[in-house]
């Protein structure tokens, strides 16, 4: 193995093991409700996380911005921006999730006007919302966290609060819902005090490893001036960039509301695998953030050209592993989700579109990382409008003529549109470094 390829590795796999139990909560969540008996619960568990996929989507600009800025900072030596950095992440993240915690119920009521969900749903879904809804200081904590160990190029320490996460959170979990009688609110509860222990966990190991950052705080330097308006600027394009990435999938859910519930929980299913596939593909995406950043600081070319070469392709290899394993796996794979055999069918119907994922996705994943890392957020914010018009274009073609399947089709070239446009101007990037 050369050494791009070791230090890749080092980075991305602690990254794997920690990105891929984002979805495995997900994927527990939707396991426990689907052997509940009824299809409302998966569809609450839909509507319930497409609502706090767009509340926390909208300020995960705290992790991605945050790893590109350090990385950078570590790339130049610049210890003091290293710390500003951490600080003025860490403010952000307790007055975004504050601000939440405060106005959650006019998001849900704003939310359910959207999403026209069918009663029974929107009242699992409520219930599953109001209590979710008091981890957000610790979601918003983590991004920040997590943002600032990633651009210290140090992936185990999110590895370890990931594991700590789900160890707590899954047992927990089942037994608040099957020991306690508590239904999708035990769910809920596990998820949220899983949240606050991975954020007591993280603090303990920033204090142990990083001790020497963690200076007495410097209001000045942390609300210096250009460097806030550095640090907004950035977290301004990502933020408007979510807000793309929102409406697509806000957008395929509610389509798939209204074809009724059980297209609703058969779209949960498969949604629920590509975030399998794409939180699992992010461990090299957070590598090409962590290295990228850093050679740009750096101003190291060519490290920064050979670490984009061999992401992409560790990223071959991934789609076709994924796309092997969805083939051959495909009744075990949807069986292990659910147990309504109405759900199964349908979700059979619409599989062919999810093992297309992979190939349609790999660009649009292996860019965002390597964008992020040089905080080249303007032209992230570019391909996903690009590739938003593209899926509304398609969706207002398609959806009345083949309905989910057209619906389907629109998300595949939404994932082709991001990709492609910010190939074209890669090479700009080159240059400016």
């Amino acid at each position: 193995m050369k050494p791009i390829d070791r230090k890749i590795f080092k980075i991305a796999l602690p990254a794997i093991v920690s990105n891929i139990t984002v979805p495995l909560l997900g994927l527990v969540d939707t396991a426990i409700v689907g052997h509940m008996g009824s299809a409302s619960f998966i569809g609450a568990i839909a509507v319930g996380g497409v609502i706090f996929s767009v509340i926390y989507w909208l300020f995960t600009f705290l992790r991605m911005g945050t790893s590109g800025l350090t990385a950078q900072d570590l790339g130049a030596g610049n210890e003091s921006g290293i710390t500003d950095t951490l600080y003025r992440a860490c403010l952000l993240a307790v007055i975004i999730g504050v601000g939440l915690i405060a106005l959650h119920r006019p998001i849900f009521h704003l939310a359910m006007q959207l999403m026209d969900a069918e009663p029974e749903v929107a009242f699992h879904a409520r219930t599953y919302f109001y209590t979710c809804i008091w981890g957000a200081v610790g979601v918003q904590l983590m991004y920040a966290l997590n943002g600032w160990f990633i651009g210290m190029q140090n992936t185990r320490i999110p590895m370890v609060v990931a594991i700590v996460q789900n160890v707590v959170n899954i047992p927990l979990s089942l037994l608040l819902v099957f020991g306690c009688g508590m239904d999708i609110a035990g769910v809920a509860l596990g998820t949220v005090l899983a949240q606050y222990l991975g954020v007591a966990v993280a603090v303990v190991a920033l204090w142990r490893k990083y001790r020497q950052y963690l200076t007495r705080i410097d209001w000045r330097g942390v609300l210096q001036r250009s460097a806030l308006l550095r640090f907004l600027n950035v977290n301004r394009d990502i933020m408007l960039r979510m807000v793309c990435l929102i409406a697509v999938t806000t957008w395929f859910t509610a389509m798939g509301s209204k074809q009724g519930e059980l297209i609703l929980a058969a779209n949960a299913i498969l949604f629920q695998l590509f975030y399998l596939f794409s939180f699992f593909f992010d461990g090299f995406a957070n590598a090409a953030e962590a290295m990228c950043g850093k050679y740009k600081g750096a101003r190291n070319v060519e490290d920064f050209a050979l670490t984009v070469k061999h992401v992409f392709i560790c990223g071959i290899v991934l789609v076709a592993l994924f796309t092997t394993c969805y083939v051959v796996g495909e009744d075990m794979i949807l069986g292990l989700l659910s147990d309504n055999q109405m759900v199964l069918d349908t979700a059979r119907d619409y599989f062919h579109w999810l093992l297309l994922v992979p190939a349609c996705g790999i660009m649009a994943f292996v860019w965002d990382g390597v964008f992020i890392g040089v905080t080249s957020t303007r032209r992230l914010l570019l391909s996903m409008f690009v590739g938003t018009v593209v899926f509304f274009a398609a969706y207002l073609w398609l959806f009345p003529k083949y309905g989910n399947d057209g619906l389907w089709i629109s998300f595949l070239l939404y994932l082709l549109a991001r990709g492609m446009t910010l190939s074209a101007v890669f090479p700009k990037v080159i240059r400016e470094i």
